[in-house]
């Protein structure tokens, strides 16, 4: 999985934490739909981003799931 770009802002001013998603993801795993829940909006952009780009197992049926992105700077 594409792990999410820290947002050069959101780093800048320390800010840390998790985005909650809720995605729509497709029978072959493709994620059709993601909504931010939760989670500091200097954060929800990048955590949406990556989260489209992420592919799951294909299953029988339409599936939503909720995520959590964490982010953490690394100095």
């Amino acid at each position: 999985m594409n792990q999410p770009t820290y947002p050069t802002l959101a780093k800048q001013m320390h800010i840390s934490g998790t985005v909650k998603l809720e995605a729509t993801v497709e029978r072959n795993g493709q994620i059709k739909e993601v909504k931010v829940v939760g989670g500091h909006p200097l954060l929800s952009d990048a955590a949406m981003n990556a989260a489209k780009n992420w592919k799951y197992e294909p299953a029988a049926e339409v599936t939503v799931e909720t995520i959590s992105v964490n982010f953490t700077p690394s100095e």
